[in-house]
């Protein structure tokens, strides 16, 4: 783990908390307790939204170990809300240069990484990747997939290829199997990246995929290490349960890493009672920080990477960005959610939960003028608050 993942200290709040019992190997000790606020600063500060980072895209990429990325435009937005100085042809530099790639990664989904953690990463899920193809069994009967998977290896390396063509090549060899749980089955053998344009900031095109070995001029490495994945999953996302990992991470049977890391970490307890652990020096600020507002993407990871999502989704607004097969982009105020946005023909409209204070829409609205003069340079949009859930 770098310097950068571990960098930033503030004060401690473990002695302003309540105390829970445990008993362990024997011995009594006591657990602070964390309320959600101070969860959610701690968790903000670790995600770079308490206070904007002068981190460049790709150590941030790093630190954050990926950015949601199931459409283009998410990555850019998440930037733009953390960094200091961003912009979209930074991110969009990187993956030109292969510096970073699009990859099936964690929970099953496309995620932005930077190169070198899309070659450990990768075989960290396998795991999750072979199980999902167990869902698809109906659809693969009489299929080997080995053979699959090296026919579907030559195809995509011989020339990047689309879902479709890639279906369609497959089908041709297995003329009675399913030709979608085809090309799931590729995905899930293969650490298969999207290729440029797709994923460049205003050039995007439709996904090709070919391999990361072959895209990145670089053979396989072995998998990152479950333990290294828990502290690097602590500094972006912590502190967290075992559970919240494994929701991260879409791996199971996790607990068996944190055990093996107990004695170098610290463990608090939640208001359920519900076992945390955290990073020794990891920041950990006063519940009281400031937080101001941001305005993330759709599907961003601060709101997915928890089995236990209160530090940042109140119970009253659970399920509020997304309606039938319609997502959202959260706004935080107060370092929680309290409404959605997104930019609806010239304008970027925001929709709050709840009504907001004079000083916070003025705040909001700050944010949002910000958030388009970063990505969208001289184009002119007005910030309005109306209805953004139809």
């Amino acid at each position: 783990m770098t310097k950068r993942t571990m960098a930033r200290t503030t004060a401690d709040t473990a002695t302003k908390a309540s105390e829970a019992v445990k008993v362990a190997k024997g011995t009594t000790r006591t657990q602070p307790v964390l309320s959600p606020r101070a969860l959610n600063r701690a968790t903000l500060d670790r995600q770079l939204l308490l206070r904007r980072s002068p981190l460049s895209a790709g150590a941030a990429v790093e630190h954050l170990v990926g950015l949601q990325a199931q459409e283009v435009k998410p990555p850019y937005y998440a930037l733009a809300a953390r960094l200091e100085g961003f912009t979209p042809e930074e991110l969009s530099g990187l993956l030109a240069d292969r510096a970073a790639v699009r990859i099936v990664t964690m929970r099953s989904t496309i995620h932005l990484h930077t190169a070198d953690d899309s070659l450990t990463l990768r075989p960290l899920v396998q795991p999750a990747r072979d199980r999902e193809i167990n869902y698809f069994r109906k659809g693969l009967v009489g299929v080997d997939l080995d053979r699959l998977a090296v026919l579907a290896r030559e195809l995509v390396e011989a020339e990047p290829r689309t879902m479709k063509q890639l279906r369609e090549a497959l089908s041709a060899e297995w003329p009675d199997a399913d030709p979608q749980s085809l090309a799931v089955a590729a995905r899930c053998r293969l650490p298969l990246v999207q290729v440029t344009p797709r994923g460049l900031w205003g050039r995007s095109a439709q996904v090709a995929l070919t391999t990361a070995e072959h895209w990145l001029g670089r053979p396989a490495e072995p998998a990152a290490s479950p333990d290294d994945a828990v502290l690097r999953y602590l500094a972006a996302f912590g502190p967290a349960s075992v559970k919240d990992m494994q929701t991260w991470s879409g791996l199971t049977r996790m607990r068996a890493a944190f055990e093996r890391l107990r004695p170098r970490l610290l463990t608090f307890r939640d208001e359920n009672g519900v076992e945390l652990f955290d990073l020794p020096d990891a920041p950990r600020p006063d519940p009281d920080t400031p937080a101001p507002p941001r305005l993330l993407p759709e599907f961003d990871n601060l709101l997915l990477s928890h089995a236990d999502r209160t530090r940042v989704i109140p119970a009253e607004n659970r399920g509020r960005t997304w309606q039938a097969n319609t997502f959202y982009c959260p706004l935080l105020v107060d370092g929680f959610l309290a409404g959605v946005w997104r930019i609806i023909g010239d304008a970027l409209v925001i929709e709050p939960f709840t009504e907001l204070t004079k000083a916070q829409r003025v705040d909001v609205a700050e944010e949002a003028e910000r958030v388009v003069g970063v990505l969208h340079g001289e184009a002119s949009y007005d910030i309005r608050f109306g209805t953004v859930i139809a």
